[in-house]
């Protein structure tokens, strides 16, 4: 069950994993999924292959341990966006 606030995405508060069609995946808290962008706070972003870890890898780890802010706030373009998901549904 979400945080309820009027005019927001029902994923508003949830810390979601949020996927690209290239090599980045975001791990952050949603503010809001609209048409166009998706508004993430306290974000952490995993480009694939870093450090060897590929982008499921990185996603076991952060729903294990959680993760490290790297921006106080991220939009994401909506095109750029393969499928978004709770990270406790990992």
């Amino acid at each position: 069950m979400g945080t309820f606030h009027q005019g927001k995405h029902e994923l508003h508060g949830i810390t979601v994993v949020v996927d690209t069609h290239g090599e980045e995946i975001y791990v952050g808290r949603c503010d809001d999924i609209l048409e166009d962008r998706v508004l993430l706070l306290d974000v952490d972003v995993h480009r694939d292959g870093v450090d060897g870890t590929s982008k499921d890898e990185y996603v076991k780890k952060a729903s294990q341990w959680g993760v490290f802010k790297k921006h106080d706030r991220l939009v994401v373009d909506r095109s750029q966006v393969a499928s978004i998901r709770r990270l406790g549904k990992v």
